[in-house]
């Protein structure tokens, strides 16, 4: 009887059973305790599915992305980031001030010009530019690793090439090795941007912890182990 009662009980679990953050687990009710993996769908959204539209390279596929809504507008935050973008990805082939003269005319290739207000560009869609620089045509490669609030970032930077909006392009850029304002700064889809949690019933948005403030009032914590006088 007494065997069966001693194997029965968990012993010695002060090792086992102490307080840690599991994986997954947050230290508050507010803050991730780190970001989403690799691959992970995007918690900023995305204008629409992946199952919505085809992801091949072919004439099919980028025209059924022409009736995507461009989400960011068109301000000098989203040209200017789209400048940058523009010019380390898309220069190289369409040129700087995108006319198709870019450094790989030397090499026997033609890409067309797609910043002049006269070419067929001009007249897509900011969805369907959209979808070529997602899918890529032609001897066009997808540029998929281009994170799609950058893709739209890179349309509304090229409507200033054309012509198209109130703010002018700037086609200035960084020669190699430059850095700071002159790159595209952090991911905010990537792995290293964590996920806000959500408490339910909160609304939309969650608060950020508040650090605990001193309570003069809060009576002294008494130590339970000490022997208690007698009362008298």
């Amino acid at each position: 009887m007494l065997v069966a009662s001693l194997t029965g009980c968990s012993w010695f679990t002060d090792f086992k059973e102490q307080p840690k953050i599991d994986p997954w687990e947050s230290g508050s009710d507010t803050i991730p305790f780190r970001g989403n993996p690799q691959g992970s769908v995007p918690i900023y959204g995305s204008v629409a599915p992946g199952f919505m539209y085809d992801r091949a390279p072919t004439p099919q596929a980028v025209t059924a992305m022409a009736s995507l809504p461009n989400p960011i507008a068109a301000d000098q935050a989203s040209v200017t980031r789209g400048r940058i973008q523009y010019q380390i990805n898309c220069a190289v082939c369409h040129g700087p001030n995108g006319l198709g003269n870019g450094p790989v005319v030397k090499y026997g290739m033609f890409p067309p010009a797609i910043g002049a207000p006269a070419n067929p560009a001009a007249g897509y869609t900011d969805g369907y530019i959209f979808g070529i620089i997602r899918n890529g045509r032609g001897l066009m490669p997808p540029y998929n690793r281009i994170e799609e609030p950058d893709r739209w970032d890179i349309v509304n930077y090229l409507r200033s090439l054309q012509g198209n909006n109130s703010i002018a392009a700037d086609t200035t850029h960084g020669r190699p090795g430059e850095t700071g304002p002159l790159v595209p700064g952090a991911t905010i889809l990537g792995p290293t941007r964590p996920v806000p949690y959500r408490h339910p019933g909160a609304g939309s948005t969650a608060a950020a912890p508040t650090a605990p403030t001193s309570d003069s009032t809060k009576k002294a914590p008494t130590d339970s182990t000490r022997k208690r006088e007698p009362q008298p």
